[in-house]
């Protein structure tokens, strides 16, 4: 146990170390010094170091807070440059591999579809609407489910901000027959209310909540609130060191939200970073069929995570020169 804290604090050392070098960057759009330090900040949260950010002292909490939004806010740079220059393409859904953390992303989203088909059949049979809260510039997840695993159904992604959406209407303007399906809003979600009862699967991105602590855990409740009972809710979380990148969801307040936890899965490698929350939303918002989640998730042993290819770790500023090539 002791030898298990201090390597925890040595952890913790090492990214607080990144964070401050983070922080001096004079932008967090891609470049080689930028990529360089994200790449090492990912590469020391992955391994299964035992870290529980809940127990963080309050410096470490202010640090590991400003350090998730710094997180999103270099994500979203990026994949705003990412998505200007596979648009200008003739095909662009053709070339979508060359983004850098493309078979990241497929990873993840068949590890979702996985543990959906596996806990909540029902809603994969021939689901009619999906819904995707926080789907960003370069909509990846969104579009694998729609193309991949969701053939047929009506994908609406949801956003925050009008410009993340322009972009994902412009890379989808030739995107044939899963343009016809996919729709892009600028909307807060907890300002829907009877639009959500249409959706057979709601899957909410690892980027909500990086506001604060307890938006996630808002927008949770807000949903088991209007969702239709028995459907589906796919929330991306944290576990360990890797809630230094991302928020971390407690199943808990999934249950406490009005859902029926029905599996969590922490990935063990470097194939998918998210951990995943699957959940159904209890009749009436009744309690009965839940579980009292209340200790930390357990790793639904089971399943298994696919094993896809890594992201090269040199810059991925070369994937992008070779976008920019193929605009050419």
């Amino acid at each position: 146990m002791e030898a298990q804290n201090k390597a925890a604090a040595a952890l913790v050392k090492k990214i607080a170390g990144l964070h401050r070098a983070i922080s001096k960057l004079p932008s967090l759009s891609p470049s080689p010094e930028a990529d360089a330090l994200f790449t090492a900040l990912v590469a020391t949260c992955v391994p299964p170091i035992p870290v529980d950010v809940a127990t963080l002292g309050a410096k470490a909490r202010r640090m590991r807070g400003e350090l998730v939004r710094l997180c999103a806010d270099a994500e979203a740079r990026l994949e705003a440059h990412c998505s200007d220059a596979l648009a200008a393409l003739d095909h662009p859904l053709r070339h979508l591999r060359l983004f850098p953390y493309y078979e990241n992303y497929v990873a993840l989203t068949d590890l979702e579809h996985t543990l959906l088909a596996r806990h909540a059949p029902d809603r994969l049979a021939a689901p009619a609407r999906v819904a995707f809260v926080g789907s960003g510039s370069l909509p990846l997840s969104s579009l694998l489910l729609a193309v991949r695993h969701m053939p047929h159904a009506v994908v609406d992604s949801f956003d925050l901000c009008s410009d993340a959406n322009d972009r994902a209407r412009r890379l989808l303007l030739r995107g044939g027959d899963v343009a016809t399906r996919m729709s892009f809003r600028t909307a807060d979600v907890e300002g829907l209310t009877h639009e959500l009862a249409a959706y057979d699967v709601v899957f909410l991105a690892a980027s909500v909540g990086v506001a604060a602590a307890e938006q996630k855990t808002r927008v949770i409740a807000h949903l088991g609130e209007h969702m239709a009972d028995g459907a589906a809710l796919v929330v991306r979380s944290a576990h360990g060191a890797r809630g230094f990148l991302c928020p971390v969801v407690d199943p808990a307040d999934v249950w406490r939200g009005g859902f029926h936890v029905l599996a969590v899965h922490h990935p063990d490698d470097d194939a998918v970073i998210n951990s995943v929350i699957v959940a159904r939303k209890a009749a009436g918002g009744s309690h009965e069929l839940a579980p009292a989640v209340a200790s930390s998730p357990c790793k639904c042993c089971e399943v298994e995570t696919p094993r896809r290819r890594s992201p090269p770790t040199s810059c991925h500023l070369d994937a992008m020169d070779e976008i920019r090539r193929r605009s050419w």
